[in-house]
């Protein structure tokens, strides 16, 4: 999982690097963040392991796919970022692989392969798995189908 990821490869910097004289690990803020952190991540594991067997009961719906792939995947990208800014100026250096894991995340948000997508593309629309998957959700909620 590449939040999971993302958490653990800022640990080196956080417990090596000294600001004010202590690490950063230290500082309230870091630890706050580490916390937001590790609460989303469990929250989309066990939201995963939920569908997963739901799915495997044969009792789970595309819809519930499609919420808890929008969720995570989100819930992912916002974990990169935050790691990103925890790490400062190291944030973008390949030492700490935190761009790496934001790139990948960008890539699955955005959605690709569709022949209609590549029609988007062209006038210069980009659709992302997030509203593609929200789509999906808002005709559960409405029983309108909003796209083709």
């Amino acid at each position: 999982m590449s939040a999971r990821g993302t958490q653990i490869d800022i640990f080196p910097n956080i417990y090596f690097r000294p600001q004010f004289g202590r690490p950063l690990a230290k500082n309230q803020l870091i630890q706050v963040k580490l916390a937001d952190m590790l609460t989303e991540i469990s929250i989309g594991l066990h939201a995963c392991l939920r569908v997963t067997r739901l799915k495997d009961e044969k009792s789970c719906s595309p819809q519930q796919i499609s919420l808890i792939k929008r969720n995570s995947c989100g819930k992912a990208l916002e974990i990169a970022r935050k790691a990103r800014d925890i790490l400062g100026g190291n944030g973008i250096v390949d030492e700490y692989h935190v761009m790496r894991h934001m790139c990948n995340l960008e890539s699955v948000n955005t959605y690709e392969g569709a022949s209609s997508v590549t029609q988007f593309i062209y006038l210069s629309l980009f659709i992302r798995t997030h509203d593609i998957h929200a789509l999906i959700l808002g005709q559960q909620i409405t029983g309108l189908q909003a796209f083709k």
